[in-house]
Parts: structure tokens; sequence; C-alpha cells
């Protein structure tokens, strides 16, 4: 499925499990949409399916949690084996999520989350293990998501607004 694939109901549905999939219902998607909730779940179910929607994640304070080092590790992987490297790093104790980068060093950016120092670099040295060269480490002081206001646009356009504005 791509974007050619998605209609505006799709896109709206998208946008607004991004802005707050924990407290957006079915029922509401459908009212603001002009469809049953049953025709909401089902698009739901077939954009999991076909993996446009990939999972929904708690968004979390881990200052909050007890875990006062949230940094983001810089790694290097050889192109072949970044996929999969990735992967194995998602194993490692403390790496909370890991985005790979198209191509050129620098290419892993592994998200990590730690008690202390020695917690951090037992982390670090688990990649280092795994074939990662760690080039830099940046402390995360906040991070901050919202939905992807180009999911409803189409929608705006054709109903002359949007009544799913993020709060």
């Amino acid at each position: 499925m791509t974007l050619k694939g998605l209609d505006d109901l799709d896109r709206y549905i998208l946008h607004e499990l991004q802005r707050d999939a924990k407290e957006t219902s079915s029922k509401e998607i459908a009212e603001a949409m002009d469809v049953s909730p049953s025709t909401v779940r089902k698009r739901i179910d077939r954009l999991e399916d076909k993996g446009v929607i990939t999972g929904y994640h708690a968004e979390v304070d881990y200052g909050k949690a007890g875990y006062q080092l949230h940094m983001q590790i810089v790694c290097t992987a050889p192109i072949p084996d970044r996929e999969d490297l990735g992967r194995q790093a998602l194993e490692i104790l403390g790496v909370v999520a890991v985005r790979e980068i198209a191509t050129g060093e620098e290419n892993l950016l592994v998200s990590v989350v730690a008690r202390d120092n020695d917690d951090l670099t037992r982390i670090a040295g688990e990649l280092s293990a795994l074939g990662l060269a760690v080039s830099d480490e940046q402390l995360v002081r906040k991070e901050r998501f919202t939905a992807y206001q180009g999911f409803v646009t189409a929608t705006e356009s054709a109903s002359g607004g949007n009544s799913s504005d993020p709060p």
C-alpha cells in the first residue's frame, strides 16, 4: 500500500491515531468523517494488515520513571549489515529505539535509557560488540511528537476545515 492507495478516510484515521491513539475512538472518527464506526474499524484493520500502521506506542518521560540518562548514540554500521545490526541493537537492555539513516557514515541512531554512567557504558560496549562503531553520544533533554499534518491536508481542503486540530 502506498500513499496513492490511501483515501481521505485512511489519512484522517492515521492522523487521529498519531495524535492520540489511546483516546481516539472509532466512533469519533466515524462522526467526523460521516461513516459508520464499523467502517473505521475495518479500515484500521486493513491499515494494520498492510503494514501502514505498525504499532501503538506510549510516550514515556524517562526522567520521571527514574532513568536520568536518555541518550542518542550515533553509530556507523556497514551498509549491508545495517538493518540486521539495528534489529540486534533493539535486543540490548536499555535500547528503546533505532533509526536507520539512508547512507554514509553515522547511519544508525540508537536511543537508549540508562540509570547511570555504568549502565550507559555497558550499553555502548554491547553496541560495539555487535560491530557498530560508536561515534557520538548525545544527551536527550526532551523529545516531542506530533501527528503528521499532511494526512489531513486533503480532508481539510475537501471539508473546508480541520475537525482534528491537535491540542
